[in-house]
This record gives C-alpha cells, sequence and structure tokens, in this order.
C-alpha cells in the first residue's frame, strides 16, 4: 500500500497516511473558503485507523454553513491546517490535498456546496456535483 505525509510549512507537524483515501472532495462553502483563504478547500478523507499524526498540533472547531463542527488541527507555527475531523463522520480523517505537496495527487471526484462556487472556477468534467 502506497504511504504518503502530509504536513505543514516547517514540518513540525504532519499526518502519516497509508492506502488511497475514501473520497477525494472540494467544498466551496463560505466556511471553507475563510479556513483556506481560497474559493474552495480541496481535501481527501482516509479511516481514522490509517493514519498517524505526529508533532503538536493547536486545534480549533468551526461550524459549517448547515450546523456540522469540524475540528482542525494546525500548526501552532505557521497557522497550516494538516488535518481534522467531524463529528458527523466519525472513523474518518480529512487532510488537505494542498499538505501533501503532491501535484499527482488523486483528483477531486465529488464538489460540495456549488451554490457558493464563485463563478469563473472551472471543475473536471466528470466530477460529482452537489448544490
Amino acid at each position: 500500500m502506497k504511504t504518503r505525509i502530509a504536513s505543514c510549512s516547517c514540518g513540525q507537524l504532519s499526518a502519516t497516511v497509508i492506502g488511497e483515501p475514501v473520497r477525494v472532495s472540494i467544498c466551496h462553502c463560505l466556511a471553507c473558503q475563510r479556513r483556506s483563504g481560497s474559493v474552495f478547500a480541496a481535501q481527501a478523507r482516509f479511516p481514522e485507523n490509517r493514519v498517524t499524526t505526529a508533532g503538536t498540533a493547536s486545534e480549533c472547531v468551526l461550524v459549517g454553513d448547515e450546523g456540522t463542527h469540524a475540528r482542525f488541527r494546525f500548526c501552532p507555527t505557521g497557522g497550516a491546517t494538516v488535518y481534522y475531523t467531524t463529528d458527523e463522520r466519525p472513523g474518518t480523517v480529512a487532510i488537505p490535498i494542498g499538505a501533501f505537496a503532491d501535484p499527482d495527487f488523486t483528483a477531486p471526484s465529488v464538489s460540495v456546496y456549488e451554490d457558493r462556487m464563485h463563478s469563473w472556477v472551472g471543475l473536471p468534467p466528470d466530477i460529482e456535483h452537489i448544490r
């Protein structure tokens, strides 16, 4: 099985994953836009038992557009989110795709909260669309 390592910019906080993600998605919700500083956030979900974290993380609980709760773990030095969990999806860990710094990472197959998507954003032609 393939092993990947996601980390913050300084390398102090990391998450090592074994195997392929169970879902790769992009989210256009306003909470993800604010958190990521971009027009959408891209993340991959892995089974919790295939993720090992190392380093010191700060935690922030954010409430999504529909009231969901996510616990973001980020580097206390540089501030980059390295992984997060959601109360609504126990047993999984989501990791921002950019934390892997791998241009060949699996493309997203799902796009959510598209009613908040910026009009100029283009998506892969075969992606599942969820408004």
